[in-house]
């Protein structure tokens, strides 16, 4: 057996020291190879810290394995974030201003089975213990290397089943109803007729695609784009939706394919939906 899982060694630390340490354990991380940026499908995670360069850190860190993060800075914004995305795994801190980790997870519990993944700068065996007793899938402390971190998520990621497939890569063929998307020709075509798009239009689509029947907040869409290089920032979402939305025919105010979700963003209409 390995040995067991210190306890932090920097529980007096602030969380500026904390980032100026995680820092200096990412900048020294080794390259890894990676599959091109496409051949796996992204994940959604949703990281709930106060410390904004914490947060951007770990996003950087992951977004090299192929995770999209986006982040929640206190308790209120993160359960809305909850009910309005849809997420594989949350990554929450416990120590947050005005509504704890702990409090934030029973709440999540009330209505969700996401995974969830406990930071802490405590070293008190109780606080774990808690979390888990709650519902915590797993606890880490601020004392991390990032390279544990992945490890923890990947390991929590396969036991509860969230995994992501492995026969989703550019070669897939997405059908939805009458839309087929060739990921391999790069095409999107309506009742056999090709669609002319632009790549961030065609790259909405497929995500929309990807998670038909679901919802998939702006701030989502949005981290899904950037990851492709695209110039493309907040309310410029709703733009090229709009475009997308006019080369399908649909129409907003009585969708068939893209539908709105006032204040949350948007989904792709399945076919099972459709007329009713």
């Amino acid at each position: 057996m390995g040995s067991p899982l210190p306890l932090p060694h920097v529980i007096e630390l602030n969380d500026a020291n904390m980032a100026l340490d995680l820092n200096a354990k990412v900048m020294n991380e080794p390259e890894t190879q990676l599959p091109s940026e496409d051949t796996t499908p992204r994940q959604n995670l949703l990281l709930v810290d106060d410390d904004i360069k914490f947060c951007r850190l770990i996003s950087d860190y992951l977004h090299r394995y192929g995770y999209v993060v986006s982040f929640a800075h206190e308790g209120k914004t993160a359960l809305k974030m909850m009910m309005e995305g849809s997420w594989d795994a949350v990554i929450l801190d416990v120590m947050l201003p005005q509504m704890d980790g702990f409090e934030i997870l029973r709440r999540i519990r009330e209505t969700s089975n996401v995974p969830v993944l406990m930071l802490t700068a405590l070293g008190d065996e109780t606080d774990r213990i808690v979390g888990l007793e709650i519902g915590a899938d797993d606890y880490l402390p601020k004392s991390y290397s990032p390279r544990e971190l992945l490890a923890r998520l990947k390991a929590v990621l396969r036991r509860t089943g969230r995994v992501a497939p492995e026969s989703h890569d550019e070669d897939e063929e997405i059908v939805v109803g009458g839309l087929t998307i060739s990921q391999a020709a790069h095409t999107a075509k309506l009742n056999g007729e090709t669609l002319s798009l632009t790549p961030v239009e065609y790259h909405l689509l497929v995500v929309l695609a990807q998670a038909a029947g679901r919802i998939k907040s702006r701030e989502q869409l949005l981290n899904e784009i950037r990851d492709r290089n695209y110039d493309v920032f907040d309310r410029s979402i709703d733009v090229h939706v709009s475009a997308l939305r006019r080369k399908l025919g649909d129409d907003p105010k009585s969708p068939k394919f893209i539908r709105t979700v006032r204040s949350v963003g948007y989904m792709l209409i399945p076919p099972q939906e459709k007329g009713r």
